[in-house]
Parts: structure tokens; C-alpha cells; sequence
């Protein structure tokens, strides 16, 4: 690894052996070996050359075409002349904004220029300094018969004269000796034609890049002398101590092959600092641990490198505990500090372990820079009152993907913060050593056996930033966005919907904490074949089940539920075992503070008003999963789950006043005094027959519309009738049904069978006949609103249908119009296999709802059913809703990996935003 200062080539008038020098070689003997050029993997090689030393030959066998950027080519870009040396101020300035653009992606990029002139490279070097990458000079020291004859060779070039190769030459022959002065971290020098081509390039991993390594790993906070608590935490880890003749750890092999990783800090202000650095040594010398340097640690190397330092923050203990060992192992010590490197990049570059914090424009980046943060931190520039500096929050404001593990701050206790964590629970000053399990994320602990060092300070009470900090950012979700999803990739939130969705969220969704996921919007199942009999006599149908039932059997999905689809609003309810389970699992505080759930809309509202009646519903919910012995079956302190909550009336009111109750009301006004008109002139012998049948059908379909409608309503609460639940924040009247178990504690469930689903909800069902039983106020098991006050969940009925079978569909049919007929609004019909793909990989629609002929009057009016409007309602186009459902789909999903996942809350809140951004795109909202 060329990772420090390194000037490397042949001295000038060196022999190349002959081939076949060797005596006694049979026939022709091979030259030597091609000498190998050590490129870190993300650096910025500069190539340093006279014009025709062969730089673009060279770039072009050792480099990807997309890793070269040519001055020519600039030059060519913004002049249309690769050679027209009137460019060059323009064509550096985009070769320099490419140069940056590539780095700041972490790819290794390569400048093909002359780079002779000292302030031509200082540039170069300062745009590696600020993406914190290693500069590499390759020089190509030709002769200058050789770049002549080159440049002669090429038609563009021919006229070039020779006094600019000359100058070329000179410059080039002044600056090798100042290239690693000039900021060069590694130099390599190939003098003559021979020599470059004998080169091979080699890509080094850098020491930080250990990607491949995917674990498991234990990740151990800070020791700081403490070996005894080191070995019991080993030991609860699972990891078996090997130790050597006097009976010290000088080792430790887990059974399952896991391997430790020591976040620095092994020294200093414990009582036993060689004692930690013999055992941690022995296991990263086994390669069983892996360990970054800590702030302790780099000021212990420098003592025992005999520089002067001062002996304060448990260094002088350290020295003198050292002082007692023998010279050997001291000087291992020393070695294996100077080994240490700032940070590990791990899991494929999931998990990024160092000291101190690192933000992700640093990961697996290389720099003075970034290492003094991976020790040090960073501060605001300011002092508490105990004269010490303060901490710069860099992890309220993190965002990146990998999970950053550190100590150096001490907290009483470890929390995940924005997806990192600190391990440092101050166990030298008494209080608990601390690792992390990956990819498990478990916390594991040991107390100090006692304080072994006063703090200068009480521990803070939480982790840098708190344990709110800043979670959410405008940032995250403002502009045109990019969300990255598992099961549908790339998905994109245009400007405009994001502005609308900020807008609604907001002004009025509930804490975000609470909202860890929407619920799509659902496609309507393919329009009805027209049947021009069933039209004429009014039967004709707009949505029918058959259509849903092919389109399923199309995409190879044979089974199928048919759920009842209840009549009222989308709600989802997360309910928590207790407010301390929202506190520490949700991070709910403030306004939210003892609250044990929530009960939302499919917008992300508060669906009551009242806190009160919101966990009274909640209370209902928990004590039925209590009787169902879900949390201990499920291994979960809280659930979520994807419900209907009745009457449509509880939340509808507003609609039902103005656009539905003001048609019945109007029809009732006008149709009565109309037709007695109309039936008069009748009598009267007056042709009005015509006019008069539909007349009558007018007024029957505004009837219907009303009677549709009307079904959906009643009072609830104190506006209920009966005792029970009445009153203010009451639950009379009001329906809850719970129809999939989205996610608990560690597990999406979404791709949980729906049949398994309905089971557990079953379980709810008689979990709460069982409470009101002995409680003495039984709820029927069937029956209207009116009959049932006190009982909350109502069951979803629901049929399997077999799509390759007719007999089952036929049965399917039948049971969704004996549904409808009975005035329900219909059914959506769902693949049994939830989360099920189609034989290309796309997904198959969730579930696609089909409704039914009355209740369609409420969605697109009381005379939708006569013949010309079903016409012109059957050309309606799916394809935008249909588009529209799959993408909501796939974004719940994600979010509901990522909360199972224990990702931060930005990266859950993102995946929810962008569900509710897609909901103001422009899509028929009858559909």
C-alpha cells in the first residue's frame, strides 16, 4: 500500500539485462517480470510528461476510458480543436470541474496533461486535498529524440517545434525532486521508453477498505485500562480466552467465528492498560479483531516514540503501568499503534467503525484530515464550564446509509442515533462497557467492578445531539427526489408533489416519530365487459369480480382472497404496550408525551381530535392483543396495523353536508312537485309518458343514491344511544377493522399470506368477545351499529377463489353480489402469497378493489347506471391509477423494512413522504 511519502524508479544510465543472459537457459528466456505500479484505488493519478512522452498511451492501457480525463479532450470540448492552446483556460477549468465531480463519487480518476509546470499540479493537489483522496504522480521521463519522433508521427503535431519539447524537459526534470514537497503522497518515476512500457499498474485496496469483510462482528466501545471488564464482556460475547503461561488473556476465538472490533481507546485511566493491549494485540495478530486508533492511543505512540507530551488524561498511569513490562513487548506496543489506522469500512460498506464519528463524505477516504476527525472530532470552537470543549454535533445532521460506530464521548447509555452509534458508556469512570452485535444490532453490557477514574464532568445525559438531535431535515425531502426502494428500484418524487406533500405534512400530520408508514392508494380492478341486454334493463355493471379474477390468473397468481371491503376510513393504528415503549422506542417527548400509539389516515392526520377517545382505542387494542398473547407470541412491544375505521360519517361529515346530503336533499325538493306535475298533465290526456318514465327513474336513482350513502352513517359517541363506551372521548358506535399486521418490533410482516393475516386478526376478534364476556357486556358477533355499542373490532369476512377453477370463481361471484345486495360496498381481492411477482420480476398489484353496483352511485352519481353514462364511464383510463398503486406499494414496503431494520427515522420519514407526494399526483379520484 503506497501510503506514505514514496519516490520510486531507476537511476539514470541503468542497465536493463539482456533477454537470455542467464547461461545455460534453454532457448529463449523470458525478460523480467513487468514492475508493478501501487495505485490506491481512490486517488488522483496525475500524469507528468512532455508532450509526446506517450501519457495518453499509457493511461490508455492501464485505465478505464471513463477514469482518463485528457486536457486534449477539454480542449476539444470547448473549442472543437483538441490542440488549440487558446482554450487551455477554459479546457482546465472543465477538466478541473470534472476532476471534482469524480472524487466527490469516490472514483479514481486519472489527468492526462503535461502537469510539468509546479502550479498546473498544485491545483490537481489541492482538489485531492479537498476530497480527501491521495495524489499520485507518475512521471514519464522520455528522451526528447523520442517525443520529437512521436510528435512528427501525428498529422495534428507535425509542426510542432522543438524548443517546446526542450522546455517540456526542463521543467519536467526540475520538478521530480520537489513532487512529494509539492504534496504527493506516492511518486513513481519511469525513465525512458523501455521502462514505461514495462509497467503494470497495480490497484491497491486502501487500508480502510475492508468491504469484503462481512462478519460477524462485535463492535467493543471504549476499554480504557479496564481488562477485567473486557474479559467478562468477551466472555458474555460468546468469545472462549486463550491464555499463555502466566495465566494472562492473550487471546480470544469465538466458536462462530465472529470477529471482535475495538473502537480505540484501549489505554489510559484503567488499572490495567498492557493487560488490554496484550489481549487486544494477540487477537488482531490472529486476525480475530480488528482495531482503529483512538485519540489515547495516537498520544500514547507519540510518548513512546520518544516525543514530548504532556502526561494528563490517564497517560501518566498508563506509563508507569508500562514501565513495569519489558522492553520487547513495549516496543510491539509501539509497533502496533503506528499500525493502527483511523477507520474500518465493513459489510460492504454497511458499517463504518472508527473513534470519534465520522460524517459519510469521509468514509474510506484517506487524509490528514480525515483521520484527525476519526480521532479527535470536531468542536464548535466554545468551552463548557468545565473548561472542556464542546463537542460538535455531527450526528444530529448525519444522513448517510452505512451505520457509523464510535466512542470517545461517554454517555450513560448507548442509543442509535441518525444510524450511529456511541459505544463509549464510560466504563472507567463506573459505568458500563458496551458492544454491539452486527448485524444483529444488539447491544450487549457489563458494569464497572467500580469507578477507576474520576470524570472531569458528569457523564452527559444522553449521546452527542440527544436523543432527538435533529432527525428530520427539509433537505431529506424537499425538490425533485430519488428514493431507492427494494422491491421496485428507483422511484421519483417530482418538485411540484413534494411541495404539496410538505405542505400537508407540515401543517397537519401528527409527530412524525408516530408515522412510520402510509398505505397506498389501491387500483380498481379492470373496467366490466359491456352487456348491452343487462344495460337496457339497468343491470349493467361498471366493476364486476370476473375482471379481477382473470387479471390475476393472467399474471400466474392462483389463489386469491376476496376480503369484505368495509365502508369507511383508511386508518392506521400503531399501538405501543405501554407510553414508556412509545418514549423509548418511538423517541416520543414534547406535545407527543405520554402517548402509547397512534390512530392516523391514510394522510398522515390524526384521525380523532380528541387524545382522549385516540387511547381509549388504543387501550382496547392493546388489552386484546394481551388476551390474543401476540406480544409474547410475536416477541414485540408494539404493533402496526393497517385497519378500517367506521362510520364513513366519523371523518366524512364535512363531504356528506355538502356534496352528497345537498344532491338528496335537492332531489327531494324537485322530483316530488316535478312528477305530480307531470302524472296531472297525464290525466289530463297531455303526451308526457315519455318525460314522465324518466322522470321517475331520475327520482328512483336519486333515491338509491341516498339510501347508499345513508347506510355508511350513524352517531357515535355521545351522540350515540345506549351506555357503555358513550360519552366524551367514547368508542359507542365506533368500528375498527384491523385486516393486515403490518410490522412488529424487528420483522416487516407485509409479505405475511393474507389468510395467516386474517388469522391473527381473527385471534383480535375473539380476544375482545372474551374481555366484554367477562366483563358482562357481550357484543353480538353480528349485527348493525345500533346493536352493538361496546364491542370495537369488527371482523372482515372473506373467500379463497381458486382463478383456474370456474366453479370457485362462479362462487366468488355470487358471494360479492349476496355482499353488495346486502349493502356492503364490495370487495378487493388480493394474491393469498402477499408480495408476489410476475414471471418477468414485476410486482403484481397488492390487491385491487371491486365494488359494488349501488355503491358506485355514490362515487360517480345517482344516474351513472343508464345506459349512455355507462358507455362513457367504461372508456375510463386505469393505466396512471394502476401505475400509482404499484409505486405507493413499493414505498410502504420500504418503509416498513427500514423501520424493521432500525434504520434512522429520515430514512423511514423518506420512504413515507414520498407515499403521500405521490398522492397529489393528477389521477381521477373516483377511481
Amino acid at each position: 500500500m503506497t501510503d506514505g511519502n514514496r519516490t520510486s524508479g531507476s537511476q539514470p544510465g541503468a542497465e536493463v539485462p539482456a533477454a537470455g543472459a542467464e547461461s545455460g537457459a534453454p532457448g529463449p528466456v523470458p525478460g523480467p517480470a513487468p514492475r508493478a505500479l501501487g495505485v490506491p484505488d481512490l486517488s488522483l493519478v496525475v500524469l507528468i510528461g512532455a508532450t509526446g512522452s506517450g501519457k495518453s498511451t499509457f493511461a490508455a492501457r492501464h485505465f478505464k476510458p471513463t477514469e482518463v480525463i485528457s486536457s486534449d479532450f477539454c480542449r476539444g470540448l470547448v473549442s472543437d480543436d483538441d490542440n488549440d492552446q487558446s482554450a487551455s483556460g477554459d479546457a482546465f477549468e472543465v477538466l478541473h470541474f470534472i476532476v471534482g465531480k469524480r472524487l466527490a463519487a469516490g472514483r479514481l480518476t486519472v489527468v492526462d496533461a503535461t502537469n510539468v509546470q509546479a502550479e498546473s499540479r498544485a491545483q490537481l493537489v489541492r482538489l485531492a486535498r479537498e476530497h480527501d483522496v491521495l495524489p499520485v504522480a507518475i512521471v514519464l521521463d522520455v528522451p526528447e529524440h523520442v517525443c520529437a519522433e512521436r510528435n512528427a508521427a501525428r498529422a495534428d503535431r507535425a509542426g510542432l517545434p522543438r524548443r517546446v519539447i526542450q522546455r517540456h524537459q526542463r521543467e519536467l526534470r526540475r520538478s521530480v525532486g520537489t513532487l512529494e514537497r509539492e504534496g504527493f503522497r506516492t511518486v513513481h518515476v519511469l525513465r525512458g521508453a523501455r521502462e514505461v512500457e514495462d509497467v503494470e499498474v497495480v490497484r491497491e485496496r486502501r487500508f480502510n477498505d475492508l468491504r469484503h469483510l462481512t462478519g460477524p462482528f462485535d463492535v467493543v466501545g471504549d476499554v480504557h485500562g479496564c481488562r477485567a471488564e473486557l474479559e467478562t464482556l468477551l466472555d458474555r460475547l460468546g468469545y472462549a480466552l486463550v491464555r499463555d503461561a502466566e495465566g494472562r488473556a492473550v487471546d480470544a476465538v469465538h466458536p462462530e467465528g465472529r470477529t471482535a472490533v475495538f473502537v480505540g481507546d484501549l489505554v489510559d485511566r484503567g488499572p490495567d492498560s498492557p493487560g488490554v493491549l496484550r489481549l487486544v494485540m494477540g487477537m488482531v495478530a490472529s486476525g480475530r479483531a480488528l482495531c482503529v486508533s483512538g485519540n489515547h492511543e495516537n498520544k500514547l505512540g507519540r510518548h513512546l516514540d520518544g516525543r514530548t507530551v504532556q502526561h494528563t488524561h490517564g497517560l501518566a498511569e498508563t506509563v508507569e503501568q508500562l514501565a513495569k513490562e519489558d522492553e520487547a513487548f513495549r516496543a510491539g506496543v509501539a509497533t502496533f499503534i503506528k499500525g493502527l489506522v483511523s477507520h474500518y469500512v465493513l459489510d460492504g460498506g454497511a458499517l463504518v467503525v472508527c473513534h470519534a464519528g465520522l460524517p459519510e463524505k469521509y468514509h474510506g477516504r484517506t487524509s490528514g484530515r480525515v483521520r484527525s476527525f476519526a480521532l479527535y472530532g470536531d468542536t464548535t470552537g466554545e468551552t463548557d464550564e468545565f473548561g472542556l470543549p464542546v463537542r460538535y454535533p455531527w450526528a444530529e445532521e448525519y444522513r448517510g446509509r452505512a451505520a457509523v460506530v464510535y466512542g470517545h464521548t461517554p454517555t450513560p447509555r448507548a442509543g442509535w442515533l441518525n444510524n450511529t452509534l456511541c459505544l463509549d458508556t464510560g466504563c472507567t469512570f463506573g459505568g458500563k462497557l458496551t458492544a454491539l452485535r452486527w448485524p444483529e444490532r444488539e447491544l450487549v453490557d457489563v458494569p464497572a467492578e467500580r469507578v477507576w477514574y474520576e470524570p472531569t464532568k458528569p457523564l452527559a445525559a444522553e449521546a452527542p445531539g440527544g436523543a432527538d438531535g435533529r432527525p428530520l431535515d427539509l433537505g431529506d425531502v424537499a425538490g425533485r427526489r430519488t428514493v431507492e426502494t427494494r422491491h421496485m428500484g428507483r422511484l421519483t418524487v417530482r418538485e411540484e408533489n413534494a411541495a404539496a406533500a410538505l405542505e400537508v405534512m407540515s401543517r397537519f400530520a401528527l409527530d412524525p416519530r408516530l408515522l412510520p408508514y402510509l398505505p397506498p392508494t389501491m387500483a380498481p380492478c379492470a373496467t366490466a365487459k359491456p352487456s348491452d341486454e343487462a344495460d337496457a334493463r339497468g343491470e349493467g355493471f361498471l366493476e364486476h369480480p370476473r375482471e379481477a379474477f382473470a387479471e390475476y390468473r393472467a399474471a400466474g397468481v392462483r389463489e386469491v382472497v376476496c376480503e369484505e371491503k368495509h365502508m369507511g376510513s383508511r386508518a392506521v393504528v400503531l399501538v405501543c404496550r405501554s407510553a414508556a415503549v412509545a418514549r423509548e422506542r418511538f423517541g416520543v417527548s414534547g406535545a407527543s408525551e405520554g402517548v402509547s400509539g397512534a390512530v392516523y389516515t391514510r394522510t398522515g392526520r390524526p384521525f380523532f381530535d380528541d387524545r382522549a377517545r385516540t387511547e381509549r382505542l388504543l387501550g382496547r387494542v392493546r388489552d386484546c392483543v394481551e388476551r390474543a398473547g401476540l406480544w409474547a407470541e410475536l416477541d414485540t412491544p408494539w404493533l402496526l396495523l393497517d385497519a378500517e375505521l367506521m362510520p364513513w360519517s366519523l371523518k366524512a361529515t364535512g363531504l356528506l353536508r355538502t356534496q352528497y346530503a345537498a344532491v338528496g336533499a335537492a332531489a327531494g325538493a324537485v322530483f316530488p312537485e316535478a312528477l305530480g306535475a307531470l302524472e296531472a298533465a297525464a290525466a289530463r290526456g297531455v303526451d308526457v309518458a315519455s318525460l314522465l318514465d324518466r322522470q321517475r327513474g331520475r327520482a328512483a336513482d336519486a333515491a338509491a343514491f341516498t339510501d347508499a350513502y345513508r347506510r355508511y352513517c350513524w352517531r357515535v359517541g355521545e351522540a350515540a344511544s345506549g351506555a357503555g363506551a358513550a360519552g366524551p372521548g367514547g368508542l359507542a358506535g365506533i368500528r375498527l377493522a384491523p385486516f393486515h399486521l403490518l410490522a412488529v418490533e424487528g420483522r416487516s410482516l407485509a409479505a405475511v399470506p393474507h389468510t395467516e393475516q386474517l388469522a391473527l386478526i381473527d385471534r383480535l376478534m375473539a380476544a375482545e368477545r372474551a374481555l366484554l364476556e367477562e366483563a358482562g357486556d357481550a357484543a353480538p358477533e353480528a349485527g348493525g351499529p345500533a346493536a352493538d355499542r361496546t364491542g370495537l373490532l369488527a371482523p372482515t369476512r372473506r373467500l379463497v377463489v381458486d382463478t383456474e377453477d370456474e366453479e370457485s370463481v362462479a362462487a366468488g361471484v355470487a358471494w360479492w353480489l349476496d355482499l353488495t345486495a346486502g349493502g356492503g360496498e364490495g370487495m378487493v381481492v388480493k394474491p393469498v402469497g402477499a408480495l408476489v411477482r410476475q414471471p418477468d420480476g414485476r410486482l403484481v398489484q397488492p390487491g385491487v378493489k371491486c365494488r359494488g353496483r349501488e355503491y358506485l352511485r355514490i362515487v360517480y352519481g345517482p344516474e351513472y347506471t343508464r345506459p349512455e353514462n355507462l358507455r362513457r364511464l367504461r372508456a375510463r383510463h386505469l393505466g396512471h391509477k394502476r401505475s400509482l398503486a404499484l409505486r405507493e406499494y413499493a414505498l410502504g414496503l420500504e418503509a416498513l423494512d427500514r423501520l424493521a431494520d432500525g434504520e434512522p427515522l429520515w430514512r423511514v420519514h423518506e420512504a413515507v413522504f414520498a407515499v403521500l407526494a405521490l398522492e397529489s399526483e393528477p389521477v381521477d379520484p373516483r377511481l
